[in-house]
């Protein structure tokens, strides 16, 4: 096999970027893309949208029925192929995580691109059974690119 064939290629994957914050130290485009294909299994088109706390607290209350900004949010389309949707990350309570968990911001970045990915593909947290299945591969992605376990850093 050769490479770039289809038995030896990766999943394509159409990366749009959407900055709607004033924040420092984001994450370069080259960086999300990578955390999103380590967690990508199937073609995909994704948004990813980096929003302030205004616009996280209005989606998460508009979309989830909680009044406040949370720290990543994903919308799937399962209509169609490629798998198609967007996650939208909220750079300020991410950036509070960070330095509340003690972990680097790229560390925490990766960890919730990888989260939100997840989710896309159908992954959930809402049982425990599919916590677990979901916790782990987000602790095998996140370590095999190189940061530390998010599960073990975590009080």
């Amino acid at each position: 096999m050769t490479p770039g064939s289809p038995a030896t290629r990766g999943p394509r994957f159409a990366l749009t970027l959407q900055i709607a914050a004033r924040a420092s130290r984001l994450p370069s485009r080259r960086q999300l893309r990578r955390w999103a294909s380590a967690a990508l299994a199937q073609d995909a088109r994704v948004t990813l949208r980096i929003v302030g706390k205004a616009e996280g607290r209005r989606l998460n209350r508009e979309f989830r029925g909680k009044d406040y900004p949370t720290n990543v949010l994903t919308f799937a389309y399962p209509e169609g192929s490629p798998l198609t949707g967007d996650i939208v990350l909220c750079a300020p309570i991410i950036r509070q995580e960070a330095e509340a968990q003690d972990v680097s911001l790229a560390a925490h970045y990766a960890h919730l691109v990888v989260h939100g990915m997840l989710h896309l593909q159908g992954y959930d947290h809402q049982r425990a059974a599919a916590a677990r299945i979901m916790e782990s591969l987000e602790s095998e992605i996140v370590t095999q690119l190189g940061y530390p376990d998010p599960y073990s850093v975590q009080a």
